[in-house]
C-alpha cells in the first residue's frame, strides 16, 4: 500500500510540475498542497493562481481529470486502458481544444500517464500509434523536457538512395532499348555504307535528309513530356522555413489572420492566411512554419500578402494547422526534397496554375510527415511534420 501511496504522490507532483510550466506559475508556490488536495481542487487553485476563468469545456477538462487520477497502476491493467486513448485519439490532434494548440487536459493526461507509456517496448508503442504520435507532440510542444525523460519514438529514417535505385531502375528499360536501336542502326548503317558507296550523292543527301526528319519527330515527344514533368516538379515553389514574429486578426475578414514572418531576410514578410477559425495569434506568435515565399504579391481583402503557409488538414477540414519544422530548422533555409532537383521560379505564374498541380500531391504519412509523391519535406534539422497523419497539405 505504501508503494501505491509513493506511487500516487510522485503523479500527482508530476502534474503539478507541468501544470505549473503550462500556466508560467512558480511550483514551490503550490509544493505544500500537492499532499492534501486531489487534482480537480489543485486545478482549481492553477486556475485562480493564473488570473484564468474556467474553460468553457470545464465539464470535459473535469472528466479527463478524472481519468489521470484513476489511471491504473497495475501494468496489467494500464495497456487495456491505453488501447481505448489510442482509439480516442485517432480521429483527433489533441485531447481538447481546437486541434492545434494542446489544453490543460492535454498536459494533465499526458503527466500521469508518461511513466507507463515510457515503460513500454517497441512493438507495444507500435500497437499504439496515436497515443505515441500524440505524447511525442505534446513533449514537444509543451517544452517537457526538463520535467519528463524525454519519450524516443523509433521514426523510420528516409533513405534517398532507395529512391534513387527506383529511378534508376525505372529508366534502364529505356536505356536498355537505346542500347538496342543503337546496335540495330550501326548494322543498318554498315550494311547502307557499301550499298550507299555504289550510288549518287544526290541518294545520300535524300537518306541523310530522311533520318534528320526522323529525329526531329522523336525529339518532339521527349521534349514535351521533360516540360510536363518539370511544370509538375515541387523544385518550382520556393518553400522555406519562417519564423512568425507577429500576428494579428485581419482588420475586415473574420476567417483572416495576419502574420509577420522572418524568413531571413532584411525585412520581414507579411502573409495572410485563412487561420483564424483554427488558432489565435497568440498561438502562433513565435511558432515555425513552412511557407511558399514566390506565390505572386497580392491583396486579400487590402491587407498585401506576401506568402503562403503551407498547412495539413484532416479529411473533411475540421482540423487544420501549419505544418511544424524541426525547431532548431533556421528561418529562411529552403525546404528541400531528395533525389529531385531545380530551381524554384522567381515568381510562380498563376496563369500557369503551377500551385493547383503540384498541392495534389501533397501529403502527410501515417506519421504525419510531410510529404510531396512520399519523399518528405527535408530541412538541415530534419523533416518537417504536422500531428495529423494521413493530411492533405495546401
Amino acid at each position: 500500500m505504501a508503494t501505491n501511496g509513493n506511487s500516487d504522490l510522485k503523479r500527482k507532483q508530476g502534474i503539478v510540475s507541468s501544470l505549473c510550466k503550462h500556466f508560467s506559475l512558480d511550483p514551490e508556490a503550490f509544493s505544500s498542497e500537492v499532499s492534501g488536495n486531489d487534482i480537480k481542487t489543485l486545478f482549481s487553485k492553477f486556475l485562480k493562481s493564473s488570473g484564468k476563468e474556467s474553460p468553457k469545456n470545464n465539464d470535459e477538462v473535469m472528466k479527463w481529470i478524472g481519468f489521470a487520477e484513476s489511471f491504473p497502476k497495475n501494468s496489467k491493467a494500464w495497456y487495456g486502458v491505453l488501447n481505448e486513448l489510442n482509439a480516442d485519439l485517432a480521429q483527433k490532434s489533441v485531447l481538447l481544444g481546437n486541434g492545434f494548440t494542446p489544453s490543460e487536459a492535454d498536459v494533465i493526461v499526458f503527466s500521469a500517464i508518461h511513466s507507463s507509456v515510457i515503460g513500454l517496448s517497441n512493438s507495444e508503442k507500435e500497437k499504439l500509434p496515436h497515443v505515441t504520435r500524440w505524447m511525442d507532440y505534446i513533449q514537444n510542444t509543451e517544452d517537457l523536457g526538463a520535467l519528463f525523460e524525454k519519450i524516443l519514438l523509433e521514426k523510420p529514417d528516409f533513405e534517398p538512395q532507395i529512391w534513387l535505385q527506383r529511378a534508376k531502375a525505372a529508366a534502364k528499360p529505356e536505356v536498355d532499348s537505346d542500347a538496342k536501336k543503337t546496335v540495330q542502326n550501326t548494322k543498318t548503317v554498315d550494311k547502307s555504307e557499301a550499298e550507299l558507296n555504289a550510288k549518287k550523292s544526290d541518294s545520300r543527301k535524300k537518306s541523310k535528309g530522311d533520318k534528320e526528319t526522323v529525329q526531329e519527330k522523336k525529339k518532339a515527344p521527349e521534349t514535351e513530356a521533360t516540360n510536363k514533368d518539370k511544370e509538375l516538379s515541387v523544385s518550382l515553389l520556393n518553400i522555406q522555413v519562417g519564423l512568425i514574429c507577429k500576428a494579428w486578426k485581419h482588420p475586415s475578414a473574420d476567417s483572416l489572420l495576419v502574420e509577420e514572418i522572418d524568413v531571413g531576410e532584411a525585412k520581414l514578410r507579411q502573409v495572410v492566411s485563412g487561420l483564424a477559425k483554427y488558432c489565435s495569434p497568440e498561438e502562433l506568435t513565435n511558432r515555425r512554419v513552412v511557407l511558399i515565399t514566390n506565390v505572386k504579391p497580392g491583396k486579400l481583402r487590402d491587407v498585401m500578402s506576401e506568402g503562403l503557409v503551407l498547412c495539413a488538414s484532416n479529411e473533411d477540414h475540421t482540423i487544420v494547422e501549419p505544418l511544424l519544422p524541426p525547431e532548431s530548422a533556421k528561418p529562411g533555409e529552403r525546404v528541400l526534397f531528395s533525389g529531385i532537383d531545380g530551381k524554384p521560379e522567381d515568381v510562380l505564374n498563376p496563369k500557369k496554375k503551377q500551385l493547383e498541380k503540384i498541392t495534389p500531391h501533397l501529403f502527410t504519412d501515417e506519421k504525419g510527415v510531410a510529404t510531396f509523391k512520399c519523399i518528405p519535406f527535408m530541412t538541415s534539422a530534419g523533416p518537417c511534420t504536422s500531428s495529423i497523419p494521413k493530411a492533405s497539405i495546401k
